[in-house]
């Protein structure tokens, strides 16, 4: 019981270290483009790619109300054939890199989620993204990592501990779409 609470006790502290004014950042940036009829790119490896996928379903189906606009989202760890394909015949750390060349346009919107904030693949990702003029969110922890002096606006998760930041990262996606299920469907 003691190791369960322990782990508990830790999330807890690091939701209550979250800077809320990024949080609201990340949300602003993402009606930004909804509200501009942007296309939204999201992105992750491993835990962060399953966050990615949710991310992508909770703005893409979660958020549709009878007569309102749908979100434009794609997460570019869903395709499996493709993923492979430029991991193997270029390298892995372009494979999101060599998607958002076939599909981003100046200012669309990617969101990186990156545990350590120094995934290769999410840097050089966004990186490309910021040189065409799109808009960027990392979602890190770790301390942020390059991801964070990188992107636009970060939420940085105040741990060192892959389950509690991907947890935050969760969180954050269900912040982002009970915000909006909100305001679009006022």
């Amino acid at each position: 019981m003691e190791r369960i609470q322990e782990y508990i006790s830790h999330l807890q502290g690091v939701l209550d270290r979250l800077c809320l004014p990024d949080v609201r950042g990340s949300i602003d940036l993402v009606m930004q483009a909804y509200h501009a009829d942007r296309q939204i790119f999201v992105i992750g490896n491993g835990g962060s790619a399953s966050t990615a996928s949710h991310i992508a379903t909770d703005l893409g189906k979660g958020t549709s109300l009878p007569g309102v606009r749908r979100f434009r989202v794609i997460s570019l760890t869903d395709n499996a054939s493709t993923m492979t394909a430029w991991s193997n015949d270029v390298c892995y750390e372009d494979v999101f890199l060599e998607q958002l060349k076939n599909l981003v346009n100046p200012g669309d919107l990617v969101i990186g989620i990156s545990a350590s904030g120094n995934s290769e693949n999410i840097i050089r990702a966004v990186r490309h993204a910021k040189n065409i003029g799109c808009n960027t969110i990392g979602w890190t922890g770790f301390g942020g990592g390059k991801l964070q002096q990188l992107a636009d606006v970060s939420v940085v998760v105040d741990s060192h501990e892959y389950g509690p930041v991907e947890d935050v990262h969760l969180i954050l996606n269900h912040i982002l779409h009970a915000w909006i299920r909100e305001e679009l469907g006022s």
